[in-house]
């Protein structure tokens, strides 16, 4: 039987599943659940424009699933795993995605990223 405070929950976690749902923004969860990037890194290794990993971005952070901390005029996404604690498992659940972070190593600081 579900507890009342778990019904409560019910509409908060549907919106989180449909926000899982597209691919792009599960290899940005997974990225970030690396290591802290930037929209130039995003773009850079997920191979899309920066409006595009913008959009994604903004939904994750809707969705609570992402952090952002601001730097000068750059600002960058990391996990946030309190939002949601079952995404730590989701995310334990996908294909490791470190090796698409060498795209950006080497890569001077934020040749185009501008807020």
């Amino acid at each position: 039987m579900m507890h009342t405070e778990s019904r409560s929950e019910l509409p908060r976690m549907a919106d989180i599943f449909k926000v899982l749902g597209d691919p792009n923004r599960l290899r940005i969860l997974s990225l970030i659940n690396v290591q802290e990037l930037c929209v130039c890194e995003i773009t850079k290794v997920l191979n899309i424009s920066q409006s595009n990993a913008s959009q994604h971005l903004a939904k994750l952070r809707s969705a609570g699933l992402v952090k952002e901390r601001r730097n000068a005029q750059w600002v960058y996404y990391s996990l946030n795993p309190d939002a949601f604690p079952l995404i730590v498992k989701i995310l334990e659940s996908l294909p490791d995605v470190s090796g698409e972070l060498k795209k950006i190593n080497g890569l001077p600081d934020h040749p185009e990223c501008k807020i």
